[in-house]
């Protein structure tokens, strides 16, 4: 399969713009493939393009000076950022940052290329769409740091990741947009509670309806 087909495998959008329409998108974006790992975008940056992932994805998130981090969302394949977009509509640079969680693979279409496939309804309606549904997962994490406890955020992570978890408490407080102490603090706590066991970069959940009971307050 080549890059095209597997392009508009994952955004089926493509496949709706007329020709012409479809060959400058083609002709103009540029292929890009890169390790994990890679910051593709920062605070203050100029944002030179509209990404699109075909393989891979994007960790988009908020880094405070003392090196704590909010994670934001993730761009998988068949999706976009809309920090991105807003950044390329409103003329403004970056204001969080990427960094790709596994090799990626990206389609970058340039600034002008964007402002013309926006007179197209299937572009215009995809872009809207998913900028749409990022400010709702947006609104949820506002909702979660405003108004749940880092107890009971912690314990509906833990929840949605299987009965084993494989990750280090580094990984779970970069999830939460806390830090590490604090959540090997609180998971000492549902330890010494009987609701998981800890082990070497793994958290077995012992007691699901006790987790249950500490994510809902």
């Amino acid at each position: 399969m080549n890059d095209p087909d597997r392009l508009a495998d994952c955004y089926p959008m493509i496949a709706a713009l007329p020709d012409a329409a479809r060959a400058r998108l083609l002709a103009s974006a540029r292929w890009i493939r890169v390790p994990a790992g890679t910051l593709l975008f920062d605070d203050h940056q100029a944002c030179e393009g509209f990404p699109f992932v075909v393989e891979g994805s994007v960790r988009v998130l908020k880094a405070a000076p003392n090196g704590r981090e909010l994670p934001l969302y993730r761009v998988a394949p068949g999706e976009t950022c809309v920090i991105s977009s807003s950044c390329l509509l409103g003329h403004e640079d970056y204001n969080a940052r990427g960094v790709t969680e596994a090799d990626t693979l990206l389609l970058m279409l340039p600034k002008p290329v964007f402002d013309e496939l926006l007179a197209e309804p299937a572009f215009r309606s995809f872009v809207f769409h998913l900028f749409a549904e990022r400010i709702a997962d947006l609104m949820q994490i506002i909702e979660e740091v405003a108004f749940h406890k880092l107890d009971q955020r912690l314990a509906t992570v833990l929840l949605g990741k299987g009965r084993l978890l494989h990750t280090t408490h580094q990984q779970l407080a970069d999830e939460l947009g806390s830090v590490r102490e604090i959540v090997s603090r609180l998971l000492k706590g549902f330890a010494a509670e009987g609701l998981v066991r800890l082990s070497r970069e793994q958290i077995e959940i012992l007691d699901p309806a006790g987790l249950r009971r500490v994510a809902g307050g």
